[in-house]
């Protein structure tokens, strides 16, 4: 069974990355246009390198902070529902070059820059 403080830490991070989520994704999307989903690209993409930073620097797990940060915030600030449903709607509209920009380009971005961080991670803690 989860210890109350780890249940706090994701109950207290979804909330703040929810709001994160909510307000980048709004700013990038009245700065960049609601053409394509800008806005969910750069959360996406921003949380997957946070991840991979922080995969790279908790090397003994955590504890309460990896709850707080990775269960609870990062995993309400990326978002995998608003990809699919934008992704979705690009499709229904006609734009399937759009749409395919989207998945493939969501999915090459985001593990690359996962990468970026799991390596800037590391290297924080080598030499």
């Amino acid at each position: 069974m989860p210890e109350p403080v780890s249940i706090l830490g994701v109950a207290l991070g979804s909330a703040l990355g929810a709001m994160a989520r909510h307000g980048l994704s709004q700013w990038v999307a009245r700065h960049l246009g609601e053409g394509f989903p800008w806005g969910t690209w750069v959360v996406n993409l921003s949380g997957a390198f946070a991840l991979g930073l922080l995969a790279g620097v908790m090397h003994d797990g955590g504890g309460w902070l990896s709850a707080w940060l990775i269960y609870g915030f990062l995993g309400s600030y990326t978002t995998v529902s608003t990809f699919s449903l934008q992704t979705l709607a690009l499709a229904r509209d006609g734009h399937l070059f759009r749409a395919g920009s989207n998945v493939l380009g969501t999915a090459i971005a985001c593990t690359l820059a996962a990468g970026l961080g799991v390596w800037l991670g590391g290297g924080l803690w080598t030499g």
